[in-house]
């Protein structure tokens, strides 16, 4: 190593913090980066080594290497090669500062403590060292997919999304394509004679504009996600505008579509983020129709937009509140359904959200559905109280004024009539107390100003008290209907509610929602800050799933509870306090959200239970299918030996060299057979990891030979005379020593099936693939046995069975497929069979 002084050990108490340098594609400057890093705070005085980190060859990095401390790392042989892998033990050991890890989505070798480099990065910052790593846009897991697609090569090697997004800093080493290619050309990335195919394929200008555009905006949803975080945890409601986001709001009504594509149209030359939103508020105002949302749900999908629910009275101020959650820099609303008389009594959702929008843009879009809507309700709005005890007083005075103009044209039937007009309006428009408020003063005026004698309260005419006493029954009875009216509506308008909200969470499970999301939903629905679900009959409560930044985690730490009835479940939500019927719907939600984890437990279960019967099986197929072919190298060896050990007979030489070569043949069968069993068992258990290089195939064409001629002479010779081999120079991407095996156990199934006649084998490449093809002459395959022949054990009738369990070909294709390729058998023109196994061409995957 070279020397540097040493600090004080971290901390092991605390968790070491990663810092990853992010690129969008191999040669981007990762490497350098983190190197430049390194030295910068080693001029600062800090304890940093190098745990890992390979140059590739790259004069310019391995100059950055030089005085730094370096620890040596594990040499570890693996199929006949030796490998260097990052040496944990010594690094914790040496316990530094900060380690420098090359290569976050790195596969270790075989032999090595952890599977991959990423999990050796999680026990150094357990350990309290802090990591400096790099990483490609490619090697993300879920952006795997999508580079394949866009390069057409696969990606071997991945890293978890979170383990990136939990590291406390992601720095993007970003570079322009041209740039990247002007460094390749000038062989700064890759030796000059790797450069031509490079910029053919991998290093296209397109390829890498379109890396550059993935690294960019994952890197730009992670600091999204960042910004939200801090705006939770200050409780900050400004909107800032650090990116734009649209808002629509629709109502379910048929301009809802309308709505949406023009909104999709503002974000599209925004370059924003699209969000539809829809506020339940069940009061049959809304036009809310479930197929017509159906059909905004789809649009909004076609348009790559996020469709959200959520619960509110007051619609403008819920849309408020949602936009100013997310963030939004604007908010798109469509112009009122209802008739202008209408809106000149209550100024509507779109002028109170204007006034109350604050920093976000409203917009305002006209369609073909204006004033066409429902009208507006006068039956039991409480935010008419005040209005309506107003209007029992002033109602009547000014009809006094009218009917005082007008004394000499009417007489007092007119006049009765007319109070009675009064008071049943009134009864209309407020309910029982203002319409009794509003008859004893239509009764009292009536008497004073109309009834002799005037400007008096005496009552002379019984009459006028019988009219006193019908205008409050009337009052009072009108009312009491109205009243019972309005409750019925507004239980009606909770059903309704209670309905859609109902129909949406079952909607979201139906539609394939997970646990997480409709826990996410529910907290967004609900305006909450955090959701959860555990299982109370455990101590501490187990928790099942969450949702938000601060889910709670007990019931004593929940604003709001809903437990599931006769079950151990219970739904946690840290938040505003929630109504009595909005905890009725969480519960039937809570009871949704347990029997998705009973579902999953059923399913896992299912799983295991199948896996097992797939175990037994196999063991009894196995046990089936091996017992003769054990059976009889072994009954050879025995009697081989038995008669070698015999002193009752005197072989001669060549007896003896004969029953020599009888036992290393039977032994050769039974190593072949058990390599075929421990490779299915590998493949089986998911742990066949391949190395993916560039390989001449003519030289592992020609080790695999060497495999097959082991087994004597006779058997050397008759694999050199029947077997030709035409490849040239072909070069595939695959893995070497899975590569040999695939070979071998096609020429050796080629020889044994075609016991006369030439074994072909040829290879030629079409775009990004190359074909090998392995033809023989035998007897060929039957009809419809293409796919059978690939079993692994001989099934009944299958007339290829007697020669053996029928592992190799098993093998052969389980180790193609690990290598990203197939292997599929055809006939051979003129009578055989000609197995074709499909690979990448190299290079198929470009070294970092």
């Amino acid at each position: 190593m070279t020397g540097t002084a040493r600090t004080a050990a971290p901390e092991a108490s605390r968790r070491g913090r990663l810092r990853i340098y992010l690129g969008a594609a191999p040669g981007a400057g990762k490497t350098f980066a983190m190197l430049g890093e390194a030295h910068r705070r080693i001029a600062r005085g800090g304890d940093v080594v190098v745990a890992i980190v390979n140059t590739h060859g790259r004069a310019r990095t391995a100059e950055q290497l030089a005085g730094l401390e370096t620890v040596p790392p594990r040499r570890i042989g693996y199929r006949d090669a030796v490998f260097e892998e990052l040496d944990l033990d010594a690094v914790l050991a040496r316990r530094p500062a900060v380690a420098l890890v090359d290569e976050l989505a790195h596969t270790n070798v075989p032999g090595s403590r952890h599977a991959k480099r990423w999990q050796d990065v999680e026990e150094l910052l357990d350990a309290g060292i802090d990591v400096l790593s790099t990483v490609n846009i490619q090697h993300l897991e879920s952006l795997n997919d999508v580079v394949e697609q866009i390069t057409g090569v696969v990606q071997r090697e991945t890293v978890p999304d979170d383990v990136v997004r939990r590291a406390d800093q992601v720095e993007l080493v970003d570079i322009t394509p041209q740039a990247l290619q002007r460094r390749l050309a000038h062989g700064n990335v890759y030796a000059p004679e790797k450069v031509d195919a490079a910029l053919r394929n991998y290093f296209r200008e397109g390829n890498l504009t379109a890396l550059r555009e993935i690294a960019l905006l994952w890197l730009a949803d992670q600091v999204d996600l960042a910004l939200a975080k801090y705006r939770g945890e200050h409780a900050i409601t400004d909107t800032w505008e650090a990116r734009e986001r649209v808002v629509v709001a629709v109502t379910g009504g048929p301009e809802s579509e309308t709505l949406v594509r023009r909104a999709s149209r503002i974000a599209a030359k925004a370059s924003a983020e699209l969000m539809v939103v829809h506020v339940v508020r069940g009061d049959g105002l809304t036009g809310v129709s479930a197929p017509q949302m159906g059909k905004v749900r789809t649009l909004a999908a076609s348009l790559g937009a996020s469709l959200h629910s959520v619960v509110g009275d007051d619609v403008p101020t819920t849309l408020l509140d949602f936009a100013r959650e997310v963030n939004a820099t604007q908010l798109v609303l469509g112009t009122s359904r209802r008739p202008r008389w209408a809106r000149i009594l209550d100024e509507g959702i779109g002028a109170a959200v204007v006034r109350d929008s604050g920093k976000i843009d409203v917009h305002m879009v006209t369609h073909e559905h204006t004033a066409r809507g429902p009208r507006m309700a006068l039956l039991g709005r409480h935010e008419r109280r005040l209005q309506s005890w107003i209007a029992a007083f002033v109602i009547p005075v000014v009809a006094t004024g009218v009917m005082a103009l007008i004394d000499h044209f009417t007489g007092f039937e007119g006049q009765h009539t007319l109070y009675f007009v009064v008071v049943l309006a009134v009864a209309l428009f407020g309910g029982i107390g203002p319409a009794i408020v509003a008859a004893l003063l239509s009764a009292l005026l009536l008497n004073f100003f109309f009834t002799e004698p005037r400007y008096s309260f005496t009552i002379a005419e019984p009459a006028n008290f019988v009219t006193t006493v019908v205008l409050l029954v009337v009052a009072v009875a009108v009312a009491a209907l109205v009243d019972a009216a309005a409750a019925r509506a507004r239980e009606s308008r909770l059903a309704s509610q209670e309905a859609e909200l109902l129909a949406l969470f079952a909607g979201a499970v139906l539609r394939g929602a997970d646990l997480p999301r409709l826990l996410e939903k529910v907290r967004e629905t609900y305006a909450q800050h955090g959701v959860s679900l555990v299982r109370t009959d455990r101590e501490p409560a187990q928790v099942l799933g969450t949702a938000g930044s601060a889910p709670p985690t007990s019931m004593q730490a929940a604003d709001t509870v809903c437990e599931v009835d006769d079950s151990a479940y219970a739904l946690l939500l840290g938040g505003p306090q929630l109504r009595a019927r909005d905890r009725r719907i969480l519960t039937a939600v809570a009871g949704q959200a347990a029997g998705l984890v009973r579902q999953q437990e059923l399913a896992a279960e299912a799983a295991q239970a199948s896996a097992l019967a797939e175990t037994d099986r196999l063991r009894r197929l196995l046990l089936s299918a091996v017992s003769h072919d054990l059976r009889t190298p072994l009954a050879a060896v025995k009697a081989a030996v038995s008669s070698l050990r015999s002193t009752d007979v005197a072989f001669s030489p060549e007896d003896t060299a004969e029953l020599l070569a009888t036992i290393e043949e039977s032994t050769d069968q039974l190593t072949g057979l058990v390599s075929n069993l421990l490779d299915s068992s590998r493949l089986a258990a998911g742990v066949i990891t391949p190395v993916l290089q560039p390989v001449y195939l003519d030289e592992v064409v020609h080790r695999a030979m060497v495999t097959l001629s082991s087994g004597g002479s006779d058997t050397a010779r008759n694999v050199r005379e029947r077997i030709e081999v035409d490849v040239d120079d072909t070069v595939v991407g695959a893995d070497s020593g899975l590569l040999e095996r695939v070979l071998a156990n096609l020429l050796d199934n080629a020889l044994r099936y075609a016991p006369t006649g030439p074994i072909r084998v040829g290879a030629g490449t079409s775009g990004d693939r190359t074909t090998v093809t392995i033809a023989d002459c035998g007897p060929g395959l039957a009809p419809g046995d293409t796919g059978n022949v690939f079993a692994a054990f001989p099934r009944a009738g299958d007339h290829r069975s007697s020669r053996g369990a029928g592992l190799g070909l098993t093998v052969a294709r389980g180790f193609a497929e690990a290598m990203g390729g197939t292997v599929t058998a055809t006939e051979t023109p003129g009578g055989g069979t000609t197995m074709v196994v499909e690979l990448a061409a190299a290079p198929a995957r470009v070294p970092r």
